[in-house]
């Protein structure tokens, strides 16, 4: 039987990632469970990223993204961001509230 996609894992801080963007006002929308793709979408003043979650603390083998997660970011037509801790999210943050363009990386 094939195995499920919809059981993702998810990293350690993610809910530490999710209260830090909601407490600095931004909308997060917890993607997580989508196969092959990112796992929020955070936007604030109406603009959004898609954002990959690691685990900054792991080593740099446990924070690889997955074959998914890089088709995804490959192939986005949207600005896509790695956090990997707060510094990350102060920069996410910081780009949200720009009236500077979003670039696309």
């Amino acid at each position: 039987m094939a195995r499920s996609h919809l059981g993702n894992r998810t990293d350690g801080n993610q809910a530490e990632v999710i209260k830090y963007f909601l407490d600095a006002a931004c909308s997060v929308l917890n993607i997580s469970a989508l196969p092959n793709c990112c796992d929020l979408v955070v936007s604030k003043h109406g603009r959004s990223i898609f954002i990959e979650v690691k685990n900054g603390k792991n080593p740099p083998s446990k924070r690889k993204l997955t074959d998914g997660e890089l088709k995804f970011k490959m192939e986005t037509q949207g600005a896509w961001r790695l956090c990997e801790s707060e510094k990350d999210a102060d920069k996410i943050i910081a780009e949200l509230n720009s009236t500077d363009p979003i670039h696309f990386r």
